[in-house]
């Protein structure tokens, strides 16, 4: 204790030099904490987009991810109501997943015939209600992305969802009241040359043949319709009508210029006709990304039990990109540190030299007085730990204040994911975010972090788990839940908590209380949600 009374003391003799260390320290610090809050929060960000979009899971006919692409009907998983029925209905599983549902992929021609323009098309047939419930995830706190209701009826396979790229291209701008959307430029009408085509006759009139045979009840209908060309499994030609009820912005341009989404039941017609109907694949959403692998062996073990030739790719998997922009964010944290590290050690190290040497003296008087040489380096130590310390905890603080401008300044940027602009945030502190507050147990207490926090502080002892709040499926009701009894996705805004001390039970039951659990006896929590800046 004598040692660190000393060597406080000893900091500031030279006022001015301590000053510009600790400086020198509490903003590397602060540096370093802000910059790695940011990149965790845009590596939350970016595996947010990705799990909305692809869920956590995917389950396809094995050799389908490597070959299947090309021919996405080859490759179908047949019988796939069972192997749904499989996975939903296993007991482990169930506590897992929030949405298992299935995708179809396909691709063809997107035609206009009103104004003669036809493009190529990739798109996905999926279930509505369950895409709508896998946008609603959000695990970390950072936002939802994308259109998060499609508008879609999962008993209408008439209506679905394109790219702004489609629409424009198709001459359906005006139709739909897409904004920012160019002029179609005209170009000069190209006629048949008889020298190189003998057999050349006008072209046929197909805007009148598209009118004739469009149903009675979509003539003064507002939602533009195109239809949808692609080869069945067994190589025939078929076409559907698809009226565009919406768009859905996507990341890259060459997606959002051939994107169209639709209901799986007309995408199968599209592709599977009068056949037997298959999927490309089953999406496996979890309520935690903590449970991938858990999810993964258990899935394994399932299909290899019942005998099922079947692979499971994750989302990493089915978007490269978030590792690359993972590991890119890694490598300018680790670049970036390693400046601030030298920087700072260089600092410290040139103000205890000159330390030092100022006091020789002082040094030559304490050996003379029989102090060891392992007793000065001591000394020396305490200080510069000393230095290290105060310095740290003075960037710690920076970081929360420079944490919590970041949050409420309003700055947005781009996801990787498809959608509008999110909020630029720090894991230190969130705007318009869920905060818990007063847990409150008989013989301890709690204070939760912000949304998002993997590891909720405790207190007295208290040997109890209680997780963060989530967000609802809702955009402003924010629930909290404990961490065995984590409800589903499609549960979280209708769940309550309650507790029996005494037994150490815990139970969920449903109902429309929006505002948070309640405890249902006196001797429970009490555990309030509210949302806004903090």
């Amino acid at each position: 204790m004598l040692t660190l009374k000393i060597a406080f003391r000893n900091i500031f003799r030279n006022t001015r030099r301590s000053i510009t260390t600790l400086l020198t320290i509490a903003i590397g610090a602060t540096a370093v904490l802000v910059f790695g809050a940011y990149i965790t929060y845009i590596q939350y960000g970016v595996q947010t987009g990705a799990v909305q979009g692809t869920g956590h899971l995917q389950v396809f006919r094995n050799g389908y991810f490597n070959y299947g692409t090309a021919a996405p009907a080859d490759w179908g998983i047949d019988n796939y109501q069972d192997v749904l029925s499989l996975i939903r209905e296993d007991p482990e599983l169930k506590k897992l997943a929030a949405v298992v549902t299935p995708i179809q992929s396909l691709s063809g021609i997107a035609g206009n015939f009103e104004n003669n323009t036809s493009k190529t098309f990739f798109g996905t047939g999926f279930v509505p209600s369950d895409r709508d419930r896998m946008k609603q995830w959000n695990e970390y706190g950072v936002g939802l992305q994308g259109l998060q209701h499609s508008g879609l009826m999962d008993n209408d396979l008439t209506q679905g969802i394109t790219g702004t790229g489609v629409v424009r291209i198709l001459g359906l701008c005006d139709r739909i009241r897409l904004d920012d959307c160019p002029p179609t430029p005209k170009l000069a009408d190209r006629q048949p040359d008889p020298s190189t085509n003998a057999l050349a006759t006008p072209a046929p009139d197909l805007a009148e043949l598209a009118r004739r045979d469009k149903p009675a009840d979509d003539a003064n209908s507002e939602k533009p319709i195109i239809d949808l060309l692609a080869a069945t499994a067994g190589g025939a030609p078929n076409v559907v009508t698809l009226r565009v009820s919406g768009v859905e912005v996507q990341t890259l341009k060459v997606v959002d210029d051939n994107y169209v989404g639709m209901n799986i039941g007309l995408a199968q017609n599209l592709i599977y006709g009068r056949g037997e109907h298959k999927v490309s694949g089953i999406m496996v959403q979890l309520n935690r990304t903590e449970d991938l692998e858990k999810a993964r062996k258990r899935l394994m073990a399932l299909f290899k039990e019942h005998g099922l030739d079947l692979e499971i790719r994750d989302f990493t998997e089915l978007n490269p990109q978030y590792n690359q922009i993972i590991g890119m964010f890694r490598s300018i944290f680790a670049f970036i540190s390693a400046i601030i590290a030298i920087v700072v050690l260089f600092t410290v190290t040139n103000a205890m030299g000159m330390s030092v040497v100022e006091r020789t003296g002082e040094i030559r008087t304490s050996r003379a007085m029989r102090v060891r040489r392992q007793g000065i380096r001591k000394q020396f130590l305490a200080e510069g730990s000393l230095l290290g310390i105060v310095g740290a905890t003075v960037g710690v603080a920076l970081a929360y204040l420079a944490a919590y401008a970041i949050n409420h300044s309003n700055l947005t940027w781009s996801p990787a994911g498809p959608g509008s602009t999110g909020p630029i945030a720090s894991l230190f502190g969130r705007s318009r975010m869920a905060h818990c507050y007063h847990v409150d147990w008989p013989a301890c207490s709690f204070r939760l972090g912000s949304a998002g926090s993997r590891q909720p502080r405790r207190s007295n002892g208290c040997g109890r788990r209680i997780a963060p709040c989530v967000r609802g499926l809702h955009e402003n009701v924010h629930i909290c839940s404990s961490v065995d009894d984590f409800p589903s996705v499609g549960n979280l805004h209708d769940a309550r908590f309650a507790h029996n001390s005494s037994a150490g039970q815990r139970s969920t039951n449903r109902n429309r209380n929006h505002g948070g659990y309640r405890p249902r006896a006196q001797s429970g929590p009490t555990i309030s949600c509210r949302v806004g800046a903090y």
